[in-house]
């Protein structure tokens, strides 16, 4: 089924389209995420600098004793963190995903391992920031036991901030993973999601610094040495990093609603647009994933049903098709003016004894082309084929304003082409006009769409006068009579004649060659 495939196949371009070569989306996968964990662990350490030195200024880490823990501790368990969280990070990805780097389909324990992945990453780097709380907490509080609550709170905001900001990033990095695992079937676990990034984005964006506000105008109250200056640039700092973090995380967890939105919007253009042929990737793993699904539902309805109006149309006739989808079709009919041609081989049994079952029917089928291109540029309506014999009417179910001059340059028309068209074939022309019930015929469980009355027979019978000369079609005085004069002047009139279950004399007019 034809993908929807563009620059923004998983709603960004830094993804890159799901025609990408395995191996490009692998490299692009795995960088993204190493990317995403480095990114979010500078931003934490930033984070934690500037909370440490002038968000919460008292009690100061920068004490002469502690010289040995800021200058060498502190940096040596940074890159030892950034080292573990990248190696191990980017380590556990490569593991996990290792159906999608081979480019094998995955199985159910794949899906359920590669889901697993971004967990497994948060976890990490929450074990790396909670070994620092634990470790310099325990360092500074040797020194100054003052400094426990300030160590704990800079480096819990700082790593939560790194958690929500990765969680994010690598959930965004994963889009062509979960996009794998859902088109193989896997669509499991894709509830809730919504709610657990909206919760996560105000934690770390506004309820974490929120605390930390609180716990600074605490920290005033308790501590003497600490001013009411310290208290307001504590304040004003948390304030400004709340801003940045609540941004940032407000930012990401946006881009993750829009991208599976906007790829919804581009489906729903080229819908508009008339083309039907298009599948979304489905690629987000929350519920916004159930609405590209239902897109990709409602497209593939519009597609069936098109295909069966074309099936249907191929069968009864376009026009025809298109009344019966706009209305509830019920047996009987109407009385309308009608134009009808029959057209009818010569020496068809002959055909059928020298030629064998296969030629047979593929000249029939290329006489029948001509025909139905014929009448369908007029807008006529082939009505039936009857072996080798083609009914067609002019008038019904479409209406024309001149259905007996349509029928008349059309049968002309065939009469030229089938010589040069189809030389192995000859056949019989005859236009009937007059009134006939056009509708629906046989019974409620099915019927088909035609016309009954004399205009009928009286093409049947004039057919088999014209197959006495095939270059010339027959139509009745009267079909060449309601003509437009345009047309009209191309016929001649004949002999009246009594044609064959008739009792009264039908005047007979031939086409000009």
């Amino acid at each position: 089924m034809p993908m929807l495939s563009t620059a923004r196949d998983y709603g960004s371009v830094f993804l890159g389209s799901s025609t990408d070569s395995q191996l490009t989306k692998r490299i692009r996968t795995q960088t993204l995420i190493t990317g995403s964990i480095l990114a979010a662990n500078i931003i934490g350490v930033a984070v934690a600098m500037v909370l440490v030195t002038v968000g919460i200024p008292v009690p100061s880490v920068f004490q002469p004793g502690l010289w040995w823990v800021n200058f060498i501790v502190v940096p040596a368990y940074v890159v030892f963190a950034l080292a573990v969280g990248v190696t191990v990070g980017t380590f556990t990805v490569t593991r996990d995903l290792r159906w999608a780097i081979r480019g094998e389909l995955p199985t159910a324990h794949d899906a359920v391992v590669s889901r697993r992945a971004p967990g497994r990453l948060m976890r990490l780097q929450s074990t790396l920031w909670i070994g620092a709380m634990v470790l310099f907490t325990l360092l500074y509080a040797r020194y100054d036991v003052q400094l426990i609550p300030k160590i704990l709170i800079v480096l819990g905001f700082s790593g939560a901030v790194v958690v929500g900001i990765s969680s994010l990033f690598v959930e965004f990095s994963m889009r062509p993973v979960e996009a794998e695992l859902i088109a193989a079937g896997y669509t499991g676990g894709r509830r809730r999601r919504l709610r657990g990034r909206a919760i996560s984005a105000w934690a770390v964006g506004s309820g974490i610094p929120i605390v930390g506000i609180l716990l600074v105008a605490l920290f005033t109250l308790l501590f003497a040495n600490m001013t009411e200056k310290d208290m307001a640039v504590g304040v004003f700092v948390i304030g400004g990093v709340a801003l940045f973090t609540g941004l940032l995380l407000t930012v990401l967890s946006n881009m993750s609603v829009v991208g599976p939105v906007r790829s919804v919007q581009e489906g729903m253009r080229r819908v508009r647009a008339g083309d039907n042929d298009v599948d979304l990737v489905v690629f987000d793993g929350s519920e916004l994933g159930d609405l590209q699904v239902g897109f990709n539902t409602m497209v593939h309805g519009l597609r069936e049903r098109e295909r069966i109006q074309d099936l249907f149309g191929r069968h009864v006739g376009q026009d025809v098709a298109a009344a019966a989808l706009r209305t509830d079709p019920e047996l009987g009919g109407s009385e309308q003016i009608v134009a009808t041609m029959f057209i009818d081989v010569i020496g068809s049994t002959t055909l059928a004894m020298t030629r064998t079952p296969t030629e047979t029917v593929t000249i029939l089928n290329r006489f029948f082309g001509v025909i139905v291109d014929a009448v369908e540029a007029n807008q006529g309506l082939v009505n039936k084929f009857e072996g080798d014999a083609v009914l067609a009417i002019f008038g019904a179910p479409l209406h024309l304003p001149d259905p007996a001059g349509a029928a008349l340059v059309t049968a002309r028309q065939i009469a030229a082409a089938l010589p040069v068209e189809v030389p192995e074939l000859a056949a019989g022309i005859g236009v009937g006009y007059g009134a006939a019930v056009a509708g629906n015929v046989g019974a409620i469980e099915r019927f088909e769409f035609t016309v009954i009355g004399d205009p009928v027979n009286e093409s049947a019978r004039l057919s088999e006068l014209a197959k006495r000369d095939p270059r010339r079609p027959l139509a009745s005085q009267v079909a060449v009579a309601a003509a437009n004069p345009d047309e009209a002047v191309h016929w001649e009139t004949q002999d009246a004649e009594v044609l064959r279950g008739r009792s009264e004399a039908t005047v007979v007019c031939a086409a000009i060659v």
